[in-house]
């Protein structure tokens, strides 16, 4: 199961936003697992004794959590100081935890060098669901972890640690370096795959991460003090549906004999704040501009990468008929974006899952990466009719394996007039194969998807141009002028 699936199954059930450190801090060691009453690290009690009192402790606490919490997140830190046999403690840890609960790895890894390797031993080895990584290096450190399916990473945003603040907050405190880093984060990995680690004493800070990030889920922790606000935590980091937020428990309660009731108490008071969110009028506060999340874009999250990366672009740009748009797409720069990619070819693969068919052809030069992912994807042959014939060779105008009479799918970038789709289907049907789908990522509009179907063909996008335009706008990405530009394009063609 998916982590994000398994994260909300287990909020489900447990109806729960509570995540449990399990972290064997030889200090915190409650008395009873100890053959001292004196602090282990100070009596230097025998090491055989202090690792079984550790460990009967971590299992103590998950029988007495399980129900009421929807993740648990040990940090590495703690079990490699405790050398090879805190690594052994750490395996049999991961072997108590109940199965439908997540684990998420709390190793704040920072070292690219090493990066593939701890992603297959924490992903393949240990079988976490999720881990945290200091990403200071980049994307290049964070994509070995996403690509295993299935898994998620958080990305540490900021720390409440005060001594940070000379950097975090470099250069000023209005546009500090912990935001450009989640802005920077929201484009490496989808919504399923990345989420946001935020360690803070203030809501104030949670408020400015929610406003650029409203989409992603958010992990916090050093929320806890003397003076603590929880229901301004609760209201600046939950979304609307009274989610997105998982709140950690106080690690000093970890060691007292009522941490059931303790933790069952702070369950019901984070439900009844939940509840009083849910139950107010529709706010789009925490959302940018003025977005509200109970109407949002199915692929809101897609939208919002192609327009930060590049993808999508307004202005006044010269098209190839010499006509000016408002608007200029260039799908091109996806490729070159792992995580983005494998999100658009999700999309089409929603699509072509419903739709019958042998065989992908993708349409030169454009949808050949994108037919070549969705072939590995679904495990379908791919073959693409030739732009040009060579003079030489087999002059072949398909290629790729084929029998006459096979059904193929079409698969092109972005449906302007439907030209291209239109003549590389003429070639396909040409050598024998029956087309009826094409299937596109974006479509200009223009009542071209009419024109394919007075040829006889069944056309589909994943968006069109005035969905993304629209969402743009509700996400505060385009101002009003360039929408309004382009509801005059619309008009005027």
């Amino acid at each position: 199961m998916y982590f994000f699936d398994q994260l909300a199954a287990a909020v489900s059930r447990n109806s729960s936003l509570l995540v449990v450190g399990l972290d064997p801090n030889p200090e915190l060691l409650p008395p009873r697992y100890s053959t001292s009453s004196d602090s282990p690290a100070q009596s230097g009690c025998d090491r055989d004794v202090l690792m079984r009192g550790l460990r009967d402790w971590l299992q103590w606490i998950v029988a007495q959590t399980s129900d009421l919490v929807c993740a648990y997140k040990p940090t590495l830190g703690f079990y490699q100081a405790l050398g090879s046999a805190g690594m052994d403690l750490l395996q049999d840890l991961l072997s108590m935890i109940p199965s439908h609960i997540p684990v998420i790895l709390d190793a704040k890894h920072s070292d690219l060098n090493t990066s593939t390797l701890m992603a297959q031993t924490v992903f393949t080895q240990w079988q976490v669901d999720a881990i945290t990584l200091s990403a200071y290096p980049g994307q290049d450190l964070v994509a070995p972890f996403l690509m295993y399916p299935g898994r998620a990473v958080f990305v540490l945003g900021c720390t409440s640690n005060p001594s940070a603040a000379k950097l975090q907050d470099y250069p000023t405190v209005a546009s500090p370096f912990y935001l450009q880093m989640i802005q920077e984060a929201k484009t490496w990995g989808t919504t399923e795959q990345l989420g946001l680690e935020i360690g803070t004493t203030t809501p104030d800070v949670l408020a400015r991460v929610r406003e650029i990030a409203p989409e992603r889920l958010i992990l916090v922790r050093s929320i806890w003090q003397e003076a603590v606000d929880l229901p301004q935590i609760l209201a600046t980091g939950l979304n609307s549906a009274g989610a997105g937020l998982l709140l950690p428990i106080p690690q000093d309660w970890l060691s007292r004999e009522n941490l059931a009731t303790q933790v069952r108490s702070l369950r019901e008071q984070v439900n009844q704040i939940r509840i009083q969110r849910v139950q107010e009028p529709a706010s789009c506060d925490i959302w940018v501009s003025n977005v509200c999340t109970l109407n949002q874009h199915p692929h809101l999250d897609l939208i919002l990468q192609l327009y930060d990366v590049g993808c999508i672009m307004f202005g006044n740009f010269v098209q190839a008929s010499g006509a000016v748009f408002p608007y200029y797409i260039d799908l091109r720069k996806i490729i070159s974006n792992p995580q983005l990619f494998q999100q658009v070819l999700s999309a089409y693969a929603e699509i072509l899952k419903n739709l019958s068919f042998d065989r992908i052809a993708g349409i030169p030069y454009g949808s050949l990466p994108t037919a070549t992912g969705l072939a590995l994807q679904l495990n379908r042959p791919m073959i693409f009719p030739r732009k040009e014939v060579k003079a030489h060779g087999t002059r072949r105008l398909v290629e790729g394996n084929f029998e006459p009479g096979e059904t193929v799918v079409v698969v092109d970038d972005i449906l302007i007039s439907g030209n291209s789709a239109m003549e590389g289907a003429a070639k396909l049907k040409s050598v024998g194969l029956h087309v009826q789908d094409i299937v596109v990522f974006l479509d200009h509009e223009q009542d071209v998807k009419s024109r394919l179907r007075s040829q006889g063909y069944h056309p589909h996008s994943v968006l069109t141009i005035s969905e993304v335009t629209e969402t743009l706008y509700q996400a505060g990405r385009i101002s009003e002028a360039e929408r309004q530009a382009f509801a005059e394009c619309r008009h005027s063609s």
